[in-house]
C-alpha cells in the first residue's frame, strides 16, 4: 500500500476493464485519480465504488478523440488536485472483424486511428504541459501485441503500432526532463470490449494467418494482469524504465 501516495493520475477508459481495475488499484495505493470515458453511467458507478472503498477519485465524461478533452482533463487535475504526475492512456476501440489491409474500409481506418492513435497523442500533448514544468511524470500507453507483430485487423494494427512509435518518441524527447513513457502490449485481454469477438465475426483469412504465427491456446491476460503492470510502471519502482514496449501475452508470441 502507498506506492502512489500523493500522486495525481488521469486514466482514460476508466469505466470498465483495464481502466477500471487500474483506477481501483491506483486509489488503493494512495493516488488521487481522474477517470474519463464516454459512457457516463458506468463511469460514475466506478467512481462510486472507489469512493466507497475510501479512495479519492473524480469522474469526468469525455471522448479522447476530441483534442480539447485532453486539455480539459489535465486542467481538471490541476484545478482539483494541484498537479498531474501520471497519465494512463488506456481508452481504445477494436476494429470490426479483423479486416486485413485488402478489405478494410476508409471509414474504419479513420475511426480506429482517431481514437487509438490521435486520442493517445492528444492526451500526451496535454499532460506534458504540466509534466515538463514539474520535470517529472510517468506516462503509460496501453498498446497491443498487434502493434508489435501485425496480428490483427489492419486499422487496429496501424493504430497500435503508431502508439509504440509515439511512446519511444515521447521517452526520447522527455528523458532529460525526468518524464518516463512506456507502453504495454497485451495479447488478448478478457474484458467486456473483447467479449463480443467470436470466430463468426472475424475475418477467417486473418485468423488463419495469426494462427500460423502464435499459440492461440495460451491463456488470455485478465484486466487485473494489465492493471498490475500499469501500477508498476507508474510507480517510482520503475524509475529507470522508459521508452520500452513490453509484451505481456503468457508467451503466446515467442
Amino acid at each position: 500500500m502507498g506506492r502512489l501516495e500523493g500522486k495525481v493520475a488521469i486514466i482514460t477508459g476508466g469505466n470498465s476493464g483495464v481502466g477500471e481495475q487500474a483506477a481501483k488499484r491506483f486509489a488503493k495505493e494512495g493516488a488521487k485519480v481522474i477517470i474519463t470515458a464516454r459512457r457516463k453511467e458506468k463511469l460514475e458507478a466506478v467512481e462510486a465504488d472507489i469512493k466507497a472503498d475510501g479512495g479519492t477519485v473524480l469522474a469526468l465524461q469525455g471522448d479522447i478523440s476530441v483534442p480539447e478533452d485532453g486539455k480539459r482533463m489535465v486542467d481538471a487535475a490541476v484545478e482539483h488536485f494541484g498537479t498531474l504526475d501520471i497519465l494512463v492512456n488506456n481508452a481504445g476501440v477494436l476494429d470490426e472483424g479483423l479486416l486485413p489491409i485488402d478489405r478494410v474500409a476508409d471509414s474504419e481506418i479513420d475511426k480506429i486511428v482517431d481514437i487509438n492513435t490521435k486520442g493517445t497523442m492528444y492526451f500526451i500533448r496535454a499532460a506534458l504541459e504540466v509534466m515538463l514544468k514539474n520535470k517529472s511524470g510517468s506516462i503509460i500507453n496501453v498498446a497491443s501485441i498487434a502493434g508489435v507483430n501485425g496480428g490483427g485487423g489492419a486499422a487496429y494494427v496501424a493504430s497500435k503500432a503508431a502508439v509504440l512509435g509515439i511512446t519511444k518518441h515521447t521517452a526520447m524527447r522527455c528523458a532529460k526532463d525526468g518524464i518516463r513513457c512506456n507502453a504495454l502490449c497485451p495479447g488478448m485481454i478478457k474484458t467486456p470490449m473483447t467479449a463480443g469477438q467470436t470466430m463468426e465475426t472475424m475475418d477467417p483469412d486473418m485468423m488463419g494467418a495469426m494462427a500460423l504465427h502464435s499459440d492461440l491456446q495460451r491463456p488470455a491476460c485478465s484486466a487485473e494482469d494489465v492493471a498490475n503492470s500499469i501500477l508498476f510502471l507508474a510507480s517510482d519502482e520503475a524509475a529507470p524504465i522508459t521508452g520500452q514496449c513490453i509484451v505481456m501475452d503468457y508467451g503466446a508470441n515467442l
